[in-house]
């Protein structure tokens, strides 16, 4: 039964990681690494946005087993990331934690899921071409 749903686990726990990670205030935790990566926040923010297209598009094809119109699927998806990245950020700007709100957070998000619907056209034709 977990084989079945794996991928409605694995879309719906991340899309709660990205939730939480993205909402709640760190600051009393240390972060200081001895390496420092210059723009790691954006590069872990295009990592979440692409990881949840990837993942979508799994959960997607899980659940309702469809081939067809595989690019309005992958296209909608791609936009539903785009407009949860956007509403994170207007949540970061209106709650009271210590969050802020960041242009190029959006930008990192939205490229991470436009590069994330190109990974997935890409494997299926891939995929298309092997059989």
């Amino acid at each position: 039964m977990l084989k079945k749903h794996l991928y409605t686990i694995l879309f719906i726990s991340w899309v709660v990681l990205i939730t939480l990670l993205s909402l709640f205030s760190f600051s009393g935790i240390d972060t200081t690494t001895v390496i420092t990566i210059p723009h790691m926040d954006k590069i872990i923010h295009f990592t979440f946005y692409l990881v949840f297209v990837v993942l979508g598009f799994f959960f997607y094809g899980e659940r309702f087993k469809k081939r067809s119109q595989l690019k309005k699927v992958i296209f909608s998806i791609v936009i539903i990331a785009i407009i949860y990245g956007m509403l994170i950020e207007v949540l970061q700007y209106v709650m009271p934690y210590d969050r802020e709100a960041d242009f190029f957070d959006i930008l990192a998000n939205s490229i991470g899921s436009i590069f994330g619907g190109l990974l997935i056209k890409k494997y299926l034709s891939l995929n298309r071409k092997l059989k």
